[in-house]
């Protein structure tokens, strides 16, 4: 059975669809079946994986609308390549989705409700939740197994991840008694600077949640890659920034919390 992680963190600019992208991209790429789910309505992880948002029928936001299934709305392998990476797709008709769905029957569990009938499907879902604690990152949260949290190695990167933190907790109480944090990982490191190294053990003494080894670094291949359509690993997969993802994969794959799950 699938494996549901939702990358979380309400601070914008942390690399969140990035990372989403990216490691969706490199699960695929070690063979695994992967679903991406874009569940912030700038639909961000949806260009970046070479889908025209504007021009899509059917989004993730009408399959919560209960107005098709979710096989309508899905679109298989956009990338070819030999992945098997699917997406269910977002733009900015799930912006109405917060309030439109407040006063739907357990609103809190629409996504996960509609994720049940493909999580046995794929190895992997990722989901890209938006820049905030709202009503799709908590329904985000509710379908998940874990939550993966991205971390951007500045000044402020503790700033708001009590706050996360503690919604996480939150819902692991009243809506999703399983979930764990699956980890962070740290993001746009930069090595030439004292303050990534800095930041790095900052958290790593005041965090007390598993820290992932691999630090990805902060690379303009990476930054480039979203405008061409293509994760990392196809627009440069000699990159720094592939390889730092091939090494979260190969994290993700290998945690222990799995065993538990």
């Amino acid at each position: 059975m699938g494996r549901i992680i939702a990358v979380a963190n309400q601070k914008g600019g942390v690399g969140k669809t990035t990372t989403s992208i990216n490691l969706a991209a490199c699960l695929a790429e070690k063979g695994k079946k992967v679903l991406a789910v874009d569940m912030d309505p700038q639909g961000n992880l949806t260009s970046g994986l070479g889908i025209d948002k504007n021009t899509l029928e059917y989004t993730i936001y009408h399959a919560m609308s209960g107005e098709i299934n979710i096989g309508e709305c899905m679109i298989v392998h956009p990338l070819e390549h030999g992945l098997d990476l699917s997406v269910l797709p977002a733009n900015r008709d799930l912006a109405g989705a917060e309030v439109e769905f407040v006063d739907a029957e357990d609103p809190q569990h629409i996504l996960k409700n509609l994720l049940k009938s493909v999580k046995k499907k794929y190895d992997f879902i990722i989901i890209d939740c938006p820049p905030a604690l709202g009503m799709l990152t908590i329904n985000s949260m509710t379908a998940a197994d874990t939550v993966l949290v991205p971390i951007q190695c500045e000044f402020f990167a503790l700033d708001g991840l009590s706050q996360l933190i503690y919604t996480i907790n939150l819902i692991k109480k009243k809506l999703n008694k399983s979930l764990e944090i699956e980890g962070v990982v740290f993001t746009m490191y930069d090595a030439r600077t004292n303050l990534s190294l800095e930041v790095v053990e900052n958290v790593k003494n005041n965090l007390d949640q598993f820290i992932y080894k691999t630090i990805i670094p902060r690379n303009v291949r990476l930054a480039e890659a979203p405008s061409f359509g293509l994760p990392i690993n196809l627009y440069d997969s000699r990159s720094s920034g592939a390889q730092g993802y091939r090494d979260l994969a190969d994290e993700v794959i290998n945690n222990k919390l799995y065993a538990k799950l």
